[in-house]
């Protein structure tokens, strides 16, 4: 606001009579901005103008990437190749521990960014692709070990 008391920018009003369906549009651009779970391809995802308006092949570019960066997640979440012995320069081996989880959690924010847009289309693929990291890099099944269930 300035001291008028007017906003600047672009103000977002709720529907008048109720029925939007739970989203916003913008007169400038074919952007919408949606408040509620939706189906479609039209949808920004992390970036201004991206995947693009009434673009199939940039949108499934957009739930491949999300897929990967949410299986990579889980690769930094369960991986442990960092090993230490008397040997190693503890100093150096928890820098790179610290950037590592530093790197954990901005892929994790970037992922949950994208999980904002409200696409169903990237809910279900960020939930699949930690799904799936998890299954290769969290849990016993592809790990050679004798375990045993009780």
């Amino acid at each position: 606001m300035n001291n008028g008391g007017h906003m600047h920018g672009m103000a977002i009003r709720p529907p008048s009579n109720g029925t939007g369906g739970g989203k916003v549009t913008m007169n400038h651009r074919h952007m919408m901005m949606h408040t509620a779970f939706f189906w479609g391809k039209n949808t920004e995802i992390l970036f201004s103008s991206w995947p693009g308006y009434n673009n199939l092949g940039m949108y499934i570019l957009g739930l491949v990437f999300i897929f990967f960066m949410a299986i990579f997640f889980e690769f930094l979440s369960h991986s442990n190749y960092i090993k230490g012995d008397n040997n190693v320069d503890h100093v150096r081996v928890g820098l790179l521990q610290t950037t590592l989880y530093g790197l954990r959690v901005g892929l994790g924010y970037v992922v949950m960014l994208a999980v904002m847009s409200f696409n169903v289309g990237i809910f279900l693929v960020a939930i699949v692709g930690r799904l799936l990291g998890f299954l290769i890099f969290g849990s016993r099944v592809l790990r050679k070990s004798s375990y045993e269930l009780l």
